[in-house]
């Protein structure tokens, strides 16, 4: 498994567009990665996000919730064997009294027929075994995708932080249910960040996404002004955080 997703990632060259660009398009299924394992959480992204997807990855069910909370996906990519509640545990309060139609592919060691009968008792769709190949994966997304029309719970597609909700179809901002007024620049770096909502994005794909002409400097004046709009004290930004090295990132809640 390693092995391949490292290769893809060879292949990529220096010239091919960044992945977070590529995301930005709303005709990609997103998809939520949980798994405790960092080193294969990553690998994961990185090759889904490769293969046309966008992706949020999450350590373990709560924070698994807490994206599910904030965003709508198509499909949930959960390993069974996580500590505290397990893939199968969070499956089957999913899918309990009806909460939540977003398709499940469960992950798991364990490949003996009766834990995959079990998987699919508590509403998972489908149900693969490691060490697995990532184009099978891949393939298994697509066909429970096509099988349920591309799409997971029929919500709108909105970024929540703190007294804020983000429309990211109608790049608009609402503080409870008043709007926030946006300047075009302001709201074009909302959008990219809320797209990507709690992963940094570096200061290049900002300024490329939000169509700043490559402007990197223009960004750090829009995310000062942004920050005066969202932030109880702009000089410790609860939401709109720098990440040092990177970029910024909008941490939800």
């Amino acid at each position: 498994m390693a092995g391949s997703v490292q290769g893809a990632k060879q292949r990529r060259n220096a010239g091919e567009i960044s992945p977070i660009l590529r995301a930005m398009s709303d005709a990609e299924p997103h998809l939520l990665v949980v798994d405790d394992d960092a080193r294969l959480r990553a690998l994961l992204r990185r090759y889904l996000v490769d293969n046309g997807f966008r992706v949020t990855a999450a350590a373990d069910a709560a924070e698994a919730r807490a994206n599910l909370a904030s965003f709508a996906f198509d499909l949930i990519v959960l390993d069974v064997m996580m500590p505290g509640e397990s893939g199968l545990q969070l499956t089957r309060s999913l899918r309990a009294a009806g909460r939540s139609r977003v398709p499940v592919l469960l992950l798991t060691a364990m490949a003996e027929p009766e834990e995959r009968v079990n998987g699919l008792e508590q509403g998972a769709d489908d149900y693969l075994a490691k060490p697995f190949e990532p184009r099978e994966l891949v393939l298994r997304i697509r066909n429970i995708l096509e099988r349920r029309g591309g799409a997971g719970d029929a919500a709108p597609r909105d970024v929540r932080f703190g007294a804020f909700r983000f429309d990211l179809q109608r790049g608009e901002l609402f503080r409870g249910g008043d709007p926030v007024h946006l300047t075009a620049a302001e709201a074009g770096l909302l959008a990219v960040l809320a797209a990507h909502a709690g992963e940094p994005v570096s200061r290049e794909d900002l300024s490329q996404a939000a169509q700043f002409s490559g402007n990197i400097r223009n960004v750090d004046v829009q995310m000062t002004r942004l920050r005066r709009k969202i932030e109880a004290d702009p000089r410790f930004p609860r939401h709109l955080q720098t990440v040092r090295g990177t970029g910024y990132a909008l941490r939800p809640e």
